[in-house]
């Protein structure tokens, strides 16, 4: 049986995972804007290749983190100043949330893959394009970096 999805399922579907995950990268909503529109986009050129709910899933967040990584290093991104804020992007999870987005980026995305989304190591992994080991160790060290602050001490992460 094919798998067969319209973007705009797609979207509705996935669209909250796509921008927080834009979110935690860039830690800007109006890029992570620009991110959104740019998965989907991106995700309409290669909607026939999908196999099934779990592949699109994988996709997305791998389309999501290849234009996040593309706008963090352009060169333009890097001669601007971003206007300053405040996110409240997630009001339930904003104290601990402060804290994740402190931390560099490699970390912010495994905890945002792994305590937000509810991936297992070896899921991260594979949409990372990278090694079990290599996740649980920016895991382990990113859990180091936050213990601090979730124990209620004051610390720049």
């Amino acid at each position: 049986m094919e798998y067969k999805i319209t973007a705009a399922d797609a979207f509705k579907k996935h669209s909250d995972m796509v921008y927080r995950l834009a979110v935690a990268r860039v830690k800007n909503k109006y890029d992570a804007d620009d991110i959104l529109q740019e998965v989907f986009l991106r995700f309409i050129k290669h909607k026939d290749k999908v196999e099934n709910d779990e592949h699109l899933k994988a996709l997305l967040i791998r389309i999501t983190i290849n234009c996040s990584k593309s706008m963090l290093t352009s060169s333009w991104f890097k001669r601007t100043e971003p206007l300053s804020e405040t996110l409240s992007v997630w009001d339930e999870y904003s104290d601990t949330l402060d804290a994740v987005l402190r931390l560099p980026q490699k970390y912010r995305t495994v905890i945002h893959m792994h305590y937000y989304m509810g991936y297992s190591v070896d899921e991260i992994a594979a949409i990372l394009k990278s090694k079990p080991s290599t996740v649980k160790s920016q895991l382990h060290r990113a859990r180091k970096m936050l213990k601090p602050y979730l124990e209620g001490e004051t610390v720049n992460v």
